[in-house]
């Protein structure tokens, strides 16, 4: 059987291809990534020009070329026309049915680049102002927004009626799912194309045996589908001669319930693939990553958002210094097991661990075999690609006593990682393992383990930080308050993931420190574990100056709508928003439903050119003390910021040390003389995220044979406590500002005005009222008199508000009550690592 499946696969990579799809995938997650950096194309006026103008201009200017060349050089086609070809392209049959019945023939793309590359626009930006005068060549995207080119488009003599707005719509949230790292790497690429090819082997074999299924691909499968298809002429030609005729790529249902189409099909392809090939169908990296997250502004950056006068600086870098460390995802599937004593068949499992535990995986757990019960157990975990997985079989027999069964260990066997990434492996291993035997258990026959493991390229894994207290905090004062405080003694001992004391950070009042009515200066010292100490921080009128000038943070005015609280402008411009934000956005959960506890967190997200709807590169657990940090830039900057917005809450924050050290969420640290932590009373430093893994949503369709693709969710980890739901956020202040380390979301700006930002309100971008108040001690004001219609009733608490919703309003699924998590950081630190377990394979 397993050479007559190995066969079934030589067969398969025997299928003609006639484009490098490696190479056109690459291409297309650059072209994808900056049409997400340009987010009018999805909707709206620009949308709506780009429609007009594909239709008006390019397709006619593409036929024109195809006939007999207008230019010596290929033709650039303009990124908006791009965006729209890209789309239609996508649903090939009516591509080709389109361009035939328009222009005679297919419009293919073979003397055709894109506005990306690196090739000399003039020629074509020439031609195109000869032929159309009255059009840009490059669409200006801000004067588009106010475009209305609707009676243009009625007028037009060639113009599909394909519904391009709706497809736009079905492929926008795409990218999200194909943007990681690993997508990019050859090896994955090479391995997706030859799956690729598996799956239309497996569309081949419907077709000749009159087999009508929906077959559902994994998202690397459909990224090289995609490329395929964005070659409208030879995806005809190769199809014609695989298949007989075009293969159609349905991407209109996205319905994901178990029992439902996308469901039924993911579960048949699982189960025909693994029939076919022998081989596993779901693939680490390849699977759903649960829906797009909210976007945390719908306005695009702009480079004169950050200070110019800032210089680079590596001296501050280098307070905390850790070594890199790369992580892998893996999934992990016990498939058969052969050669087994006597009497232990169907009470089996297998225990897994890493040999050398690691900053990600540090526990034991367990799988059945697919062979022996029957139901699809796959493990999805993220490791250091070090060391060997070791796996022990596990035998279970009914004992005398009810409800309990005795544990017998039939025999071990390992796995190093290090053989998922040589590049004949393409990341993916399925292998037959002979266990040694436990005492007592000496057979003939070793017994044999068949174990499928598939793996991400290493890539640089986000550090986890913990912040733990020496002793409780007595005295804290809010940067703005005006007064004299005493000195807080009490410091915070920033740990890694290995329980190693990284500094010490305290916030005072420096000696000799003038004190007026508006300002009490404060600043954030660091201590080395050399006894070395440096000031890290102090507080400026406006707010605080970080790294001897090189950041600033300080309270944002949310001018810009997009719900914001304190802004780090230095080299790079970075947002904090209160809850957890795009890649820390809970998946587990349905959006707009506040039930979970959004308290505590804040997200950290930078702005750039290349990111300019944001990217998370921090969280911050102020009731928890975590700091993850995504980018080496900003730890330090991290550490200093939890250590400020701790020191900002004053009474509240106080309330929370005394609280909480009751329950362990207030650590107690003892040192050792060499710096390291000998406990930190509550910290799990080893963790596992839990997440879902599915397919895709596209769907293939042969004439009468359908085969369904691009959505299958696969199993459901078993999550564990503290996989929270976010709220999302308004436009505006419905019931005022949320609080900024506790709200589940806050609006642009504030019916009733700023508040106190401590003791009442925190501030906003318009408001009701039509004078500034006092942002220390007044009951608000609004940035702007007129403002927000039908605002609330002024801004939340900086720490305990519950947050707002949309301006005029109220609520715009914010400010409702959250409730309480039992383990506030078990969503990041639960030892629990997540199991999948699928009956018949879960459609996502």
């Amino acid at each position: 059987m397993e050479a007559e499946q190995e066969l079934e696969w030589v067969d398969a990579q025997k299928i003609g291809i006639s484009e490098d799809l490696v190479a056109v995938a690459k291409r297309q997650l650059k072209f994808l990534a900056a049409v997400d950096r340009n987010r009018c194309l999805y909707e709206g006026p620009v949308l709506d020009r780009a429609i007009y103008r594909y239709n008006a201009c390019w397709l006619p200017l593409l036929a024109k070329h195809t006939e007999t060349p207008v230019c010596e050089g290929p033709l650039v086609v303009p990124l908006d026309c791009e965006w729209i070809w890209h789309c239609h392209r996508l649903n090939p049959v009516r591509y080709k049915s389109d361009c035939e019945e328009l222009y005679g023939m297919i419009l293919d793309n073979s003397n055709v680049v894109s506005s990306l590359e690196e090739t000399c626009k003039s020629k074509t930006e020439e031609i195109w102002k000869s032929l159309y005068p009255e059009e840009p060549y490059t669409l200006d995207f801000n004067a588009a927004l106010s475009d209305d080119i609707s009676g243009k488009t009625c007028v037009l003599k060639k113009c599909t009626t394909y519904d391009l707005i709706s497809a736009v719509k079905r492929q926008s949230p795409f990218f999200y799912q194909v943007s990681r790292p690993h997508m990019n790497d050859d090896i994955f690429l090479k391995g997706a194309l030859a799956r690729y090819k598996g799956f239309l082997h497996l569309i081949r074999f419907n077709r000749e045996n009159s087999l009508k299924r929906f077959c559902v691909p994994t998202y690397d499968i459909d990224l090289i589908w995609h490329s395929h298809q964005l070659h409208p002429v030879s995806y005809c030609k190769d199809l014609n001669e695989l298949i007989g005729k075009m293969l159609e790529h349905d991407d209109t249902d996205s319905d994901r319930t178990k029992g439902m189409k996308l469901d039924v099909g993911f579960s048949g392809t699982t189960e025909q693939w693994e029939g076919t090939f022998g081989r596993r169908y779901w693939r680490a990296g390849a699977m759903y990553k649960g829906s797009n997250p909210t976007p945390v502004t719908n306005t695009p950056f702009s480079s004169n958002m950050i200070n110019k006068h800032t210089a680079d600086s590596n001296e501050y870098e280098k307070v905390i210094q850790l070594p890199e460390v790369k992580c892998v995802e893996v999934l992990l599937e016990f498939v058969e097991v052969r050669n087994l004593p006597e009497g232990h068949k169907g009470n089996l499992s297998v225990s897994y661990r890493k040999t050398q535990p690691d900053i990600h995986f540090d526990a034991t757990r367990e799988l059945t075999i697919l062979s022996e019960s029957k139901v699809k157990q796959v493990a999805s975990f993220q490791c250091e690609p070090t060391g060997e997985l070791l796996f022990e079989l596990v035998s279970r027999s009914p004992t005398s006593f009810p409800l309990t069964r005795a544990l017998k260990t039939l025999g071990t066997t390992s796995f190093s990682l290090q053989d998922l990434l040589v590049p004949v492996s393409n990341l993916s291993v399925e292998i037959w393992l002979d266990l040694v035997p436990s005492s007592g258990n000496v057979s003939l026959k070793p017994i044999r383990l068949r174990v499928s493991v598939s793996c991400t390229v290493p890539v640089p894994t986000e550090r986890v930080l913990h912040v733990v207290h020496s002793r409780q905090v007595k005295n804290t004062c809010f940067f703005l308050l005006p007064g004299k405080y005493k000195d807080a003694k009490s410091r915070m001992h920033v740990i890694d993931e290995t329980g190693t004391k990284l500094i010490s950070l305290q916030v005072r009042n420096p000696e000799k420190a003038k004190v007026s009515k508006n300002h009490c200066r404060r600043e954030v010292i660091g201590k080395m574990n050399s006894g070395e100490t440096c000031t890290l921080a102090e507080s400026v009128s406006t707010g605080w100056s970080l790294m001897n000038s090189h950041w600033s943070l300080h309270p944002s005015k949310n001018s810009g709508g997009d719900c914001h609280v304190f802004e780090l402008v230095g080299n790079k411009m970075v947002k904090f928003y209160p809850g957890r934000k795009l890649d820390y956005e809970p998946k587990h959960c349905q959006k707009h439903k506040n039930e979970v506890n959004e308290q505590g967190f804040i997200t950290a997200v930078a702005f750039s050119a290349e990111d300019p709807y944001g990217k998370a590169v921090a969280l911050l657990n102020l009731k928890s003390g975590l700091v993850k940090v995504k980018e080496e830039w900003m730890l330090v900057p991290s550490i200093i910021s939890f250590m400020i917005f701790s020191d900002m809450v004053k009474e509240q924050y106080v309330d929370f040390v005394v609280n909480s050290k009751s329950s362990g969420e207030v650590k107690t640290v003892t040192e050792n003389n060499d710096g390291t932590s000998k406990e930190v009373n509550g910290i799990s430093i080893v963790s596992s995220e839990a997440s879902k893994i599915e397919s895709n949503t596209d769907v293939a369709k042969e004439s009468k044979i359908e085969s369904h693709t691009d959505d299958a969710k696969g199993n459901e980890m078993m999550p564990g406590k503290g996989e929270l739901s976010s709220g999302g956020c308004g436009s505006g202040c419905g019931g005022g500002n949320g609080n900024v380390a506790r709200s589940g979301g806050c609006g642009a700006g504030c019916g009733g005005g700023c508040g106190n930002m401590v003791a009442s309100g925190g501030c906003g971008g318009c408001g009701g009222g039509g004078q500034c108040g006092n942002m220390v001690n007044s009951g608000g004001c609004g940035g702007c008199g007129g403002g927000c219609g039908g605002c609330g009733s002024g801004c939340g608490n900086l720490i305990s508000s519950s947050g707002c919703g949309g301006c005029g309003g109220g609520c715009g699924g914010c400010g409702a009550k959250f409730a309480q998590s039992d383990n506030p950081c078990a969503d990041a630190h639960s030892k629990k690592l997540p199991t999948l377990q699928v009956n018949e394979a879960v459609a996502a």
